[in-house]
């Protein structure tokens, strides 16, 4: 899943295919130019950064109560701790 999605990334119109379990698999189809390996693996790293700072960020609910409560340096605060935790390569 997260394969498609960094190929997409990098290009929005490419048609491929690939086996889940070997991602050296990759099929280029109708005549879509290639994406290198370290291009893809590049993209897959930024892109399984985000997906993990998404899944810890706080909800909005607790985040608009994180500024009301301690203000946007406090919000801010939380928010880089994540960040921090999960860098983009």
């Amino acid at each position: 899943m997260k394969l498609g999605k960094a190929i997409r990334l990098i290009n929005p119109s490419a048609e491929f295919i690939y086996d889940s379990e070997n991602y050296d698999s990759i099929e280029w189809l109708n005549g879509t130019t290639p994406i290198s390996k370290a291009d893809i693996e590049a993209k897959y790293s930024e892109v399984d950064a985000l997906d993990n700072r998404r899944k810890e960020y706080p909800s909005i609910v607790d985040q608009l109560d994180d500024i009301y409560h301690n203000g946007i340096d406090g919000w801010k605060a939380t928010i880089k701790a994540v960040k921090d935790k999960y860098p983009k390569e």
